[in-house]
């Protein structure tokens, strides 16, 4: 399992740079051509708004797995030991069971962009790929959350057996 989770966070880390570098590369040409060559080429701007779709769902399950999402934690700061494990227990049991919803509604979004058949104006590309950045980013938290709750249970369970006061640790 926890193979599967450093591959999808190397691909995740990858896609997320990729997305990035093509979003300036695409804005940058787009302002170039528009200002210096007079030319003003549509797809550009649009090409940077879906890589910057993609990049801010998948950035989004970045910032939940480091922890560096904005969060307020003047409530779990207070708390200590167990209480404090149990409640990031909870609070990624929240975030999983909002990522699984996403997950699950996204398909209903993706679906009918399947049906209608559009194309985006600038590239000329099916509308569904700009969509299917729901159900990757939702899919990829619920994944990795998923993969973070057990291992978060797991330490639980492990400190909770192990007795505080042990003759080995009081010598050190």
């Amino acid at each position: 399992m926890k193979n599967l989770l450093k591959t999808l966070q190397k691909i995740e880390n990858f896609t997320v740079i990729l997305t990035f570098f093509v979003m300036v590369a695409a804005s940058f040409t787009q302002v170039v051509n528009r200002n210096l060559v007079q030319a003003s080429v549509g797809w550009f701007e649009e090409l940077a708004r879906y890589c910057m779709i993609y990049m801010a769902l998948l950035a989004t399950e970045l910032g939940l797995r480091d922890g560096t999402q904005i969060s307020i934690t003047v409530v779990t700061d207070r708390l200590k030991g167990a209480l404090k494990k149990a409640m990031d227990i909870f609070a990624r049991a929240v975030i999983i069971v909002f990522a699984v919803i996403a997950f699950w509604t996204s398909f209903t979004l993706l679906q009918a962009q399947l049906s209608f058949g559009q194309t985006s104006p600038g590239l000329g590309i099916p509308m569904y790929l700009p969509y299917f950045a729901l159900p990757i980013g939702f899919g990829v938290m619920t994944v990795v959350q998923t993969v973070m709750l057990v291992g978060n249970v797991k330490n639980l369970s492990v400190n909770e057996n192990r007795p505080e006061n042990s003759t080995e640790e009081r010598k050190t």
